[in-house]
Formats: structure tokens, C-alpha cells, sequence
């Protein structure tokens, strides 16, 4: 039988870029076109497959898949085909973190910038979203047959990344190289902080 694929989650910048980095350091063969290089954004890269977009109608991708790790937002996770054999690593962090990272991310590509006080209804509107679709997402992926969650968070990560590579490990069943997956871990990359800290607006 083969081996389950390896599903990398989360909302946009969650850091699961950061885990894809440290799955491939760790010895997991990672599928991905490089289509998409790194920026200032993600100065590492992004560790994307542009296939993966299109899961709802073709998702033959699924055929290179098994054992290798694949990245793709969450809201594709509900596009996979029944009877997907996955181990699907959901990434979570501060809600707060995810939408400065997005507005940032939004104002670099020269994006519409808010007035202060619309952009903080429009982040608090956006975060009531973003909650409630992952609370939807991590339900689902628990009750399909065939997938296995882990949830990571962001922060502890990079608080303890050997302790958060050791939980990978344990999780996916397979002799990882720890050390080299915690090594690639870089704090200084961790630009968007959130006001109330790691833990106070968890979802």
C-alpha cells in the first residue's frame, strides 16, 4: 500500500512555508513546480504546486503524492477526492499576525491601503471569517476516512523548534532528521506580531 501524502495547511501566512522548509530538511521529498520564487514575502521560498488549485476538477496530482509533502491552503482541503490517504499538518498562529502579514503582504503588491479605522473593521470582519472556516475545516479533515490531523502552532515553533519537529516525527511515523528540521527554524523571518502575543487571539 502506498504511503499517505503529506498535507501541509493552514490559512494564508500561517507559515506553512516554514514547515515545508522544515519537512524537506528533515528527508521528506517535497512536490512542488517552483513556479512561484521567493520574495520579500517569503525570502525562502513557498514550496508551491500550481496543480493543486484545480483539486475540485482534476486531481491527478494526487498520483505523485504519496509519501512527498504538497502545500495547499485550507479551504482546498474540502476539495480532496474521497478515499484520500493523507496526513494533513494544519498550521495555526495568531490570528492578529495572520492579517497584518496579509495587509503587508497586500501593500507590497500595491494593493488598496485602508484608513486606520477601515482597516480594522475589515480586519475584525475578516478574522470572524477566518475562525470560523478553520473550526469548520479541522472538524471535517477529523471526521473524512482517510486523513490524519496534526495542528502546529506557529509560535511554538519558533519557541521550541526541535520539540515541534520531534511532535512532526512522532506524527508522521517516519525517521526525520530532527536536528536538521529544527536548524532551518529562523526567528528572525517572524516580522508580523501580533499585539496580544502567541496566545491571545487564538482561534
Amino acid at each position: 500500500m502506498n504511503e499517505p501524502a503529506i498535507l501541509v495547511s493552514g490559512l494564508p501566512r500561517s507559515g506553512t512555508s516554514m514547515i515545508m522548509q522544515m519537512l524537506a530538511a528533515g528527508g521528506v521529498e517535497i512536490l512542488s513546480d517552483g513556479q512561484r520564487r521567493a520574495d520579500d514575502d517569503n525570502p525562502r521560498g513557498y514550496f508551491e504546486l500550481e496543480a493543486v488549485k484545480t483539486t475540485g476538477t482534476d486531481a491527478s496530482w494526487l498520483d505523485q503524492a504519496p509519501g512527498k509533502g504538497i502545500k495547499l491552503i485550507s479551504q482546498l482541503l474540502y476539495e480532496l477526492p474521497a478515499g484520500t490517504r493523507a496526513d494533513v499538518i494544519v498550521l495555526r498562529r495568531d490570528m492578529a499576525e495572520i492579517l497584518a502579514s496579509q495587509r503587508k503582504m497586500l501593500e507590497r503588491a500595491g494593493g488598496r491601503i485602508a484608513a486606520p479605522d477601515a482597516a480594522l473593521a475589515e480586519d475584525e470582519q475578516m478574522g470572524r471569517i477566518f475562525t470560523s472556516h478553520l473550526t469548520d475545516v479541522l472538524a471535517w479533515v477529523q471526521q473524512r476516512q482517510g486523513l490524519k490531523l496534526l495542528e502546529v502552532w506557529h509560535a511554538d515553533v519558533l519557541r521550541d523548534a526541535a520539540a515541534a519537529a520531534a511532535k512532526m516525527q512522532v506524527f508522521l511515523g517516519r525517521g526525520l532528521d530532527v536536528t536538521a528540521m529544527a536548524a532551518v527554524v529562523d526567528g528572525g523571518l517572524h516580522r508580523n506580531r501580533g499585539e496580544t502575543g502567541a496566545s491571545g487571539l487564538r482561534s
